[in-house]
């Protein structure tokens, strides 16, 4: 079976090429074991497993089968969203496809030669498509790390992307400690499905420094999705505009909130680092 090793501004992936062998079936096991550090996928390992399959859409060129590291099977990967289309448009010539996930339809075009544009839809704002397990303004939620009347963070949005993500504005990003505050939130009980965790700070009204702990992942060196959901969040609580650049440990993205259908837009880098063929 081809394989690859790709990333997507440091988020690291390895895919199966399972087009074509309907009965190949990935696991929770198989996922969690070409995962690890050391294991098939490299000396690295990769965040999220990532399958190619015949597409269910007559829309679509391809569809996109998404695994965690932990093993869970999940519905949205922004970085990934980028990468396998990047792999259809080399294989057919083709600059604009149409990816399916089973969170739905994405269109993502060529950019450049190592770059990809995707069109992420529409953020879910309303605090049952979180989901959240109460009622309350998404804008911002009733969570906060620290003691009750002087916590050490507060006030974050609370924003849909295809996964739920709760994103905290802080003075300095690389001063969070995100492998211990991210898992405390991911869990929350205010998640039934859990969460991703940003921690952003505001540069600029159009530049943002993120860090992210990834549900089922833990930290990541870049998250499409958590760059969405920041500058959302940023929007709606007025600290930038509609646009930003989001700056991740593994590189930088573009998004954009555009006014005109409500869509996201992320443009970013695409990495192939290896590509070979598994006996399975």
């Amino acid at each position: 079976m081809k394989f690859w090793i790709l990333n997507g501004a440091g988020n690291r992936f390895g895919v199966f090429d399972a087009r074509g062998r309907p009965g190949f079936s990935m696991t929770a096991d198989l996922a969690k074991t070409t995962a690890t550090k050391g294991g098939v996928m490299g000396a690295l390992g990769a965040d999220q497993i990532i399958v190619m399959r015949e597409t269910k859409s007559d829309a679509a060129h391809v569809f996109m089968e998404i695994w965690n590291a932990d093993g869970g099977e999940v519905d949205a990967c922004g970085n990934a969203s980028r990468c396998i289309p990047w792999l259809v448009m080399n294989e057919t010539g083709q600059d604009d496809i149409v990816l399916e996930t089973n969170a739905g339809l994405l269109a993502t075009k060529r950019m450049g030669e190592f770059s990809v544009a995707v069109d992420m839809g529409a953020p879910k704002l309303e605090w049952a498509q979180i989901p959240l397990k109460e009622y309350m303004d998404t804008h911002v939620i009733d969570v906060k790390v620290g003691p009750i009347d002087a916590p050490i963070l507060a006030r974050p949005g609370a924003v849909n992307m295809g996964n739920p993500h709760c994103v905290f504005f802080v003075d300095n990003a690389d001063a969070i400690a995100v492998d211990k505050i991210g898992p405390m939130i991911e869990y929350h009980p205010l998640f039934p499905q859990q969460c991703n965790v940003g921690f952003a700070e505001m540069r600029a009204r159009n530049e943002i420094r993120l860090r992210v702990w990834e549900r089922g992942v833990g930290i990541t060196k870049a998250c499409g999705t958590g760059a969405c959901a920041a500058l959302v969040a940023a929007n709606r609580q007025n600290r930038a505009g509609r646009n930003a650049n989001i700056i991740m440990d593994g590189g930088t993205l573009h998004i954009e909130w555009r006014e005109t259908d409500n869509h996201v837009i992320m443009t970013g880098p695409v990495e192939l680092e290896f590509e070979g063929h598994l006996d399975i």
